[in-house]
């Protein structure tokens, strides 16, 4: 399973709400062995968000979207999936009857709080008001990271992939005096390797079989200098 991730807000763009979602969403879905293969922001503008959606829509099994729900004027994410799957925006009764349920009476609600596009599935905020929503193979959830967190928990099980395996070498060498035995590592295991320089060099080695990579990593161990990891 292979997904994208799309934050939407004019905030995050100007570098005034640091984007923990994107962060927080891609560790969460790594750690479900699903491959996130796409990392985007866009601004609060309804051409911005439905162009971006569609176009992962079509390209990944699934697009997880967080940012712009509610009902005030800059609160445009959900008018801009229904334009994306060319969907009107209606009242959701389920969503309104959940939020009477839990403490709000219809009239103490602003007008198109729960405003969903067609044919759409709700996602209850456990941690606030605004409803998110699954619509074919996107699923809206909200901006505030609290908000967001709790919503994901109650589909995260609608994300599965193939189990990766992974291992960590930590090389006390250059980058550029690794290339050779990463050549090397390449041609004699079917691993994926990333490197990640700083003090040290952490190599992430990481495959679908628990085998190859541990051996894969084996080899490697004896051909670098290593230190151990912190």
């Amino acid at each position: 399973m292979n997904a994208a991730v799309v934050t939407v807000g004019d905030e995050l763009l100007a570098g005034r709400t640091t984007n923990t979602n994107a962060t927080w969403l891609c560790e969460r879905l790594t750690d479900r062995d699903v491959t996130v293969e796409r990392v985007t922001t866009v601004p609060d503008r309804i051409e911005d968000i439905s162009s971006v959606v569609g176009d992962y829509s079509a390209a990944y099994d699934a697009v997880l979207v967080t940012g712009g729900l509610g009902p005030t004027h800059d609160d445009l994410t959900m008018e801009a999936i229904a334009a994306t799957f060319g969907r009107d925006l209606e009242t959701d009764e389920t969503a309104l009857e959940w939020l009477e349920e839990h403490g709000y009476s219809r009239s103490d609600l602003t007008t198109g709080t729960a405003d969903l596009p067609a044919g759409s599935r709700p996602l209850h905020n456990e941690a606030g008001v605004a409803p998110g929503a699954v619509l074919e193979n996107v699923y809206v959830l909200p901006g505030v990271p609290t908000e967001m967190r709790a919503m994901f928990e109650t589909v995260a099980e609608e994300f599965t992939g193939t189990r990766v395996y992974r291992e960590t070498v930590v090389a006390d060498e250059p980058e550029s005096a690794l290339l050779d035995r990463l050549e090397n590592l390449n041609r004699e295991f079917d691993v994926s390797v990333g490197s990640y320089p700083g003090e040290s060099v952490r190599l992430e080695l990481s495959g679908p079989d628990e085998e190859t990579v541990a051996a894969a990593a084996t080899w490697l161990r004896e051909r670098v200098e290593t230190v151990e990891e912190s």
